[in-house]
């Protein structure tokens, strides 16, 4: 057999040799021809041209291909089509589990994954599993605290170039994804998803404790903190702990002061943009959430949920002194009055 010598040997004259078999031009094929689409950047080896010009735009972030129906950027031509199926609604994989729709085999493989536990993906700094690689791209961040991406108009910085897209739709108020029933739009699709499930009354997702269901995976997940006592977000400043990052947000503006939302009818200020729009429906009167049972409105959906328990009869608040219980947790705070003249108890601030 021909020694290596470092120099190009032409494939087709390795092929047509005599001393050559189907095992050596395999060999030949694995050791030398894959290698000749080499990354520059990061050493990856491709079997075509084609696959290393993919492989780049992940270096480079360019995604030429894009939807003309909201604009979103793919770095491969493939992906338009799956992507399109979000916006027609059409699915074509079906969990045998829970009957979620997907719009993609690889989406229904990556969904499975929430009923098996499965997680592939491992974090080499803290040890931290996730079910999709792009998760462990993003938790990575974590530890780097790389964000290179920044929005022209407030300065946020994000990890991903598509977070900003998705946060600039705070400041236009753009919401491209639109409800078929009830005509609700969402700035994101994911939002609308969850939002569906409100018509057709599917829980997807249910917890194994308590037995609470969940429109998402995420709330899900969110809950079982609930439980388990986890708070991963921690506050630098003064190392209060929070469920989740929306949660160290707002907290986060008790330090800074920042309150940039401001109402243009009485000029209150508020930091989080939520609590603005809950503050305009005192102006407006607008209640969008409503009691299933005896239809009473509300202006937040957090009312609407202290509101069930007068049906429910649950009272979830319950006195140390006396066992006595409230619905409400300032009910108990006031009953808690009651016995400071006959016991040493310190109220909740």
């Amino acid at each position: 057999m021909r020694k290596d010598t470092g120099e190009n040997i032409n494939a087709s004259e390795m092929y047509s040799s005599s001393l050559l078999c189907s095992k050596t031009f395999n060999n030949y094929i694995e050791t030398h021809a894959f290698k000749k689409f080499c990354c520059r950047v990061c050493g990856l080896s491709c079997a075509s041209e084609s696959g290393l010009i993919v492989h780049i735009r992940t270096h480079t972030g360019e995604k030429p291909f894009s939807c003309k129906v909201c604009g979103s950027a793919f770095s491969r031509s493939s992906s338009i089509k799956p992507h399109m199926l979000t916006h027609t609604g059409e699915k074509l994989h079906t969990c045998e589990t829970c009957g979620l729709s997907c719009s993609s085999k690889l989406a229904l493989k990556v969904h499975m994954r929430t009923h098996t536990g499965e997680k592939p993906y491992a974090c080499k700094v803290c040890g931290s599993t996730f079910s999709q690689c792009t998760t462990l791209k993003r938790h990575q961040q974590t530890h780097t605290g790389e964000k290179p991406y920044s929005c022209e108009v407030c300065g946020s910085a994000f990890s991903r170039k598509s977070s900003v897209k998705i946060h600039m739709r705070t400041h236009t108020g753009e919401k491209p994804y639109s409800c078929e029933v009830c005509g609700t739009s969402f700035s994101e699709n994911q939002h609308l998803t969850a939002h569906r499930r409100t018509h057709t009354k599917e829980s997807a997702y249910s917890c194994m404790l308590c037995g609470s269901s969940f429109y998402t995976s995420s709330h899900l997940k969110i809950h079982q903190r609930k439980h388990t006592g986890e708070k991963p977000y921690s506050c630098k400043v003064c190392q209060s702990s929070f469920y989740t990052n929306s949660e160290l947000k707002s907290h986060i503006t008790t330090h800074s002061g920042k309150r940039p939302y401001a109402c243009d009818i009485c000029g209150a200020t508020f930091s989080q943009r939520a609590n603005f729009k809950v503050h305009q429906r005192t102006h407006t009167g607008e209640k969008p959430y409503s009691c299933e049972i005896c239809g009473l409105s509300f202006s937040t959906k957090s009312t609407v949920k202290t509101h069930m328990r007068i049906h429910t009869g649950e009272k979830p608040y319950s006195c140390e002194a006396c066992g006595a219980k409230f619905t409400r947790n300032s009910s108990l705070k006031t009953h808690r009055l009651t016995h400071t003249d006959e016991s040493p108890l310190v109220m909740e601030v």
